[in-house]
Formats: C-alpha cells, structure tokens, sequence
C-alpha cells in the first residue's frame, strides 16, 4: 500500500467516524434537550450533520472526502479511484463509522456499544432511501463536476441537512453510517433488522445517481 492510499484510508477512517460521532452525538444530546418534541429533536439532528459535513469536507477534500461506500464505489465507476483502492477506502469507512458510535455513546455517559432497537421498514421508508441516496450523488457528483467544484462541501451539507426532513427514512443514504448507527438504542439508532433493506436500497439510489450524472455531465469528448 502506497504512503498516498494510506493517507487516502486514514482520512476517511476520521472523516466517517467525526460524521457519525456527530450523528448518534446529537442524536442523544437532542434527546436529552428536547425530550418531549420528536420535531425538535430532528432538526437538531439534522443541523449538526449539515453543518459538520460541511466541515469534514472543507478540512479533508484535499486528502480524501467521501465518508461513504455507495460515493467511493460511483467514484470507481466513473474511473476516478481504482478498484483496489476503493474496497481499502471502503473498510476504513465501515470502521471509522463504528468507532464513531462508539466514542458519541461514550461521550454521553452510555455503554460503548448498545445494539440499536428502532426497527425501520415499509416500503415508504425505502423507498425514501432510494432517493435520498440517488439525490447525494447527483449533488456530490454533479457539483465536482459544475464550474464550482469547491462548493461540493456546502452543497453535500445543505442537502443532507434538507433529506433528513423531505425523505421518509430520514436520509442516512450511506451504507457505513447505516451499520455504524446499529450500535447505539438511541434517537439515531437502526435496528440491526432493519440494515440490509435499507443497505441495498441505497445501492440502487446510488446507481439510479450515477446514470444522471453520465447523462446529465457526459465526459468533454462525448458531448
């Protein structure tokens, strides 16, 4: 493994693992907060992830800022990171997203790991996957390939902090945060159950995103 891939890795070890510790942190610091307004409570939640994506992106862009499989595996698709280096990137954000749960769990007094009870399902729910995960990369892809390639990190964060309202599923749209939030039976948490529904349905958002991107931003010598 070359010094960049190892750089590469690491940033998104940190990365994934600062966004779901600012997840699951909120989560139970909203639940703390607002104990009694389950709309409060979100868009704290939502505020923190926004605003924190924003972040992340800004300091970690210039290394690696995907924190998010169904990202760095369009990013293959497309040809821009080899496949080699994606399934390492990808490993280091599935173990960033756990430590990630972990430390918010203990930050607040909580066990390191309390395996999450909220089952979520139905077909709303997913489908509410599909399209916050298809509208991520539109918006991740689309602005990396706009004349403000710059923006991607306000972009990325307005969205997410909008999709946790306008979607069913509350937008996770990232199958690390998804496994990540299975470790804390907190506002944030997702019932182990409830993973590989919500797991596969963001892989065809992710893939219904990519085909926009191709059609909507062709490459300069096919257009």
């Amino acid at each position: 493994m070359s010094t960049e891939v190892g750089r590469k890795a690491l940033a998104e070890l940190v990365g994934t693992a600062f966004l779901v510790a600012a997840v699951v942190g909120s989560g139970i610091a909203a639940q703390r907060l607002s104990p009694r307004d389950p709309g409060l409570q979100l868009l704290e939640n939502s505020l923190a992830t926004g605003a924190v994506l924003v972040a992340l992106i800004l300091a970690l862009q210039p290394v690696s800022a995907s924190f998010n499989p169904v990202v760095t595996v369009v990013e293959t698709i497309l040809g821009d990171v080899p496949a080699r280096t994606a399934a390492l990137l990808v490993a280091a954000q599935l173990v960033g997203g756990m430590l990630g749960a972990v430390v918010a769990n203990l930050m607040f007094g909580l066990d390191g790991v309390s395996i999450a009870s909220h089952h979520r399902g139905g077909s709303g729910l997913l489908v509410g996957e599909v399209v916050a995960t298809l509208g991520l990369v539109l918006v991740v892809f689309g602005t990396l390939r706009s004349t403000r390639p710059d923006a991607v990190a306000y972009a990325v964060g307005g969205y997410i902090a909008a999709a946790y309202w306008f979607t069913s599923s509350t937008s996770f749209a990232n199958p690390a945060v998804t496994l990540a939030r299975t470790l804390s039976d907190s506002f944030s948490g997702i019932a182990p159950g409830s993973v590989l529904p919500f797991v596969l349905m963001q892989l065809v958002g992710g893939a219904l995103g990519a085909l926009l991107v191709v059609l909507l931003h062709p490459p300069v010598e096919a257009r």
